[in-house]
């Protein structure tokens, strides 16, 4: 329970999330836990064994209390939601023990220590609701899981400030082949969705996915992405990592990796992925694999002995990968906003100023972008050709034509449209007027003879 908050880069917040997890995973308080981490550091694995003792029974109770407390385990058996006082009701009703002689406190106790308290009772029925049996795809690309694990700290920050890492996996159900792996300074959605891209782009479509309930991995823009590709994406119930062997049993080779990277002092990034590229395809891929040998065990098949490995087990698989176009892949993982062309024709986008187009001033334009690539974004706007916005370079000089897009350029016209209105209702209000003043006329020459 406390190896997770043992680690030596764990800083203080983390270590807090990871305790209050603990405490709910395994039903204990915060406190417990914190005790069991200063029995570990005083006294090292000695400090965590349960101190050795015998109850002893008060002579006050009845001459039959071990038949009692067997039947009150064979009561909790039938029916493991049965409370200690429906159990003392029962005993007291089958005339196994006088009313009142048999305490509460007294059968709990004995009953915590054979492992059949209300409490362990109720872990047992949710881990039997919980609990899934081993499985395995039959073939590659069947099922993937992901998962994100915590890397080491490496000076990369402003001034040197160490920065956490963090890597993005996903591993093949069936061969335990990694089709992507890499570690990030951060642990924002977009890691996920790299993820995916890159190993969509390398190996193709797959079925399904499988992940826990983290913010990165029921976004939207992943759950969208994945089902313009026709891949579903399913979620584990909360607290149930046994779910995720296959991707928690590779977190160990991290574990491995990470120890050694500590050794060689890695400082950047890049160097971080570049050994962590070789300690993946040159010594995880090509090892034999535990879990690939119990798989073919299981079924009764021989297996070579030097083992299988993931790489080998990959190759070999009779499933034809799917690979898509990447122009298509790249359109599912683009993400979308809307922005307002201003005065100068450009946009704001991350704090960072876009040229757009003069002709779009006071516009409001959807951008499409690769959240891991900025340096160029796609304009559209209604139904003109999508603009390619760059960085916005401010030079010596202005530029005194800036580009218009060939679908807002103005056009020769042959005359006027608006004086050619005009004119033609001036001649009608003319004729309105002439109209009048005849009327007008006529009206008194009528009179003059009456």
């Amino acid at each position: 329970m406390i190896a997770p908050l043992l680690e030596a880069d764990l800083d203080d917040a983390r270590k807090i999330q990871r305790r209050r997890e603990i405490a709910e995973e395994h039903d204990i308080s915060e406190r417990t836990l914190r005790r069991y981490e200063i029995a570990f550091k005083e006294r090292g694995f000695n400090g965590l064994k349960p101190a050795k003792r015998s109850l002893q029974l008060d002579p006050s109770l009845p001459e039959n209390f071990a038949e009692l407390v067997s039947q009150a385990i064979q009561l909790k058996r039938e029916v493991p939601t049965r409370s200690v006082r429906q159990i003392i009701f029962i005993l007291e009703g089958e005339g196994r023990v006088e009313p009142g002689v048999l305490k509460r406190s007294t059968l709990q106790r004995h009953l915590y220590e054979a492992g059949f308290s209300q409490k362990q009772m109720r872990k047992y029925i949710e881990g039997q609701k919980s609990s899934s049996k081993r499985f395995c795809k039959p073939h590659r690309m069947m099922l993937l899981q992901a998962d994100i694990k915590y890397g080491p700290k490496l000076p990369i920050g402003r001034n040197g400030k160490m920065v956490q890492t963090y890597l993005s996996s996903i591993i093949d159900d069936h061969s335990r082949y990694i089709l992507d792996s890499r570690f990030y300074d951060n642990q924002e959605k977009t890691i996920v969705e790299d993820t995916f891209h890159r190993a969509i782009l390398s190996y193709g479509t797959f079925d399904a996915a499988y992940c826990d309930n983290g913010k990165q991995y029921i976004s939207k823009q992943l759950i969208m992405s994945t089902s313009m590709l026709g891949i579903r994406v399913y979620h584990a119930r909360p607290y149930s990592g046994q779910s995720k062997g296959k991707i928690e049993k590779f977190h160990q080779v991290v574990d491995n990796f990470i120890a050694e990277a500590r050794v060689k002092k890695i400082r950047t990034l890049e160097e971080l992925n570049r050994y962590w590229k070789y300690y993946l395809e040159d010594y995880y891929q090509v090892q034999p694999h535990d879990g690939i040998r119990e798989y073919y065990e299981a079924k009764g098949a021989a297996v070579p002995d030097g083992g299988i490995s993931p790489e080998t087990e990959w190759n070999r698989d009779t499933r034809k990968l799917v690979f898509l176009d990447a122009s298509r892949v790249g359109e599912a993982f683009l993400h979308h906003e809307e922005r307002v062309v201003d005065k100068g024709g450009c946009i704001t986008f991350r704090g960072q100023l876009y040229e757009v187009s003069a002709a779009l001033i006071g516009a409001t334009v959807t951008i499409s972008y690769d959240p891991m690539s900025t340096d160029v974004l796609t304009v559209h706007y209604k139904d003109m050709e999508p603009i390619r916005a760059r960085k916005a370079e401010i030079g010596s000089f202005c530029d005194p034509k800036p580009e218009v897009p060939v679908s807002m350029l103005p056009v020769e016209a042959g005359t006027s449209r608006m004086l050619d209105l005009l004119e033609k209702k001036h001649m009608e209000r003319q004729e309105k007027i002439a109209d009048a003043i005849s009327f007008s006329s006529y009206r008194k020459e009528v009179q003059g003879n009456v």
